[in-house]
């Protein structure tokens, strides 16, 4: 019998972690204004379960400084599967979110697959370098079998079109105009968002957006792609809101250290 509610009670503790952490669907429940009761500031106060925004010492984004990174090379290159799969476009308030029905395949760390779940488009970017800000940072969120998250970023800069935007460029257009927020698009490609180099920075963080839940495992694209302006303007403009931005703040980094994978010889 102990044995028994040992287990329903470990179940219990396991779907609850799942649940905290997944970012907030509808995210109209918060907001980017700097000065608003809704804003970054506040996010840790309007809700229990949101607490780790305000309290957390494992926060992200961050401020990828040099002089504060770690050079290695036993990161390894980035082990990725992806795989075309169904996919939505929703609008959650606040960004697009694309997201693959039945997983986009998977990346792997350390023997442990994360299946990608989702990508979305901060704009500007939420995490610099060396205090520098860029235009645009993609998400591809990944969640392991156990519930753990996975998050690969990539910056842009404003320079010549991002081909995965591009291919979706429609879609866009279409819930820009209109009041739909999930559209079925049919099979994406996960492996047309061109990821760069196989260099990468790495830390320990959290979700960018409440729950802000943390022990969110995150890799940073070292190389710095391109898109148009127009691209940017189109992934705002499709979202119906008042914000000219949806990046939070730069959070403390505390005692946490920031790894920058060193490439093979041949590879510099």
């Amino acid at each position: 019998m102990e044995k028994l509610l040992c287990s329903f009670f470990f179940c219990i503790l396991l779907l609850s972690f799942k649940a905290q952490s997944q970012e907030v669907e509808d995210e109209r429940a918060f907001d980017y204004e700097s000065d608003g009761i809704k804003g970054p500031t506040h996010w840790g106060e309007l809700r229990p379960e949101w607490h780790a925004c305000k309290a957390g010492l494992m926060q992200s984004p961050i401020d990828m400084l040099h002089e504060r990174v770690e050079v290695i090379s036993h990161l390894g290159d980035l082990k990725i599967n992806y795989k075309p799969s169904n996919a939505t476009l929703k609008n959650r308030g606040h960004d697009m979110m694309m997201k693959w029905v039945e997983g986009g395949g998977f990346m792997e760390v350390n023997g442990m697959q994360y299946k990608l779940k989702q990508c979305h488009w901060h704009s500007p970017s939420e995490h610099t370098i060396d205090g520098k800000k860029f235009d645009l940072e993609a998400h591809l969120v990944h969640e392991s079998s156990n519930g753990m998250v996975s998050v690969i970023g990539i910056l842009y800069q404003i320079g010549e079109p991002d081909y995965f935007l591009s291919t979706i460029k429609d879609h866009l257009e279409v819930v820009s105009d209109s009041h739909e927020e999930e559209r079925i698009i049919g099979v994406i490609d996960p492996t047309l968002i061109k990821i760069g180099s196989k260099r990468y920075y790495r830390y320990m963080g959290s979700l960018t957006v409440p729950p802000c839940t943390e022990s969110v495992m995150w890799t940073m694209i070292h190389e710095v792609r391109t898109v148009t302006e127009e691209q940017v303007k189109l992934l705002r403009v499709a979202v119906h809101d008042d914000s000219d931005t949806n990046a939070r703040p730069l959070q403390p980094i505390y005692d946490r250290k920031t790894q920058l994978q060193k490439p093979k010889e041949s590879e510099v």
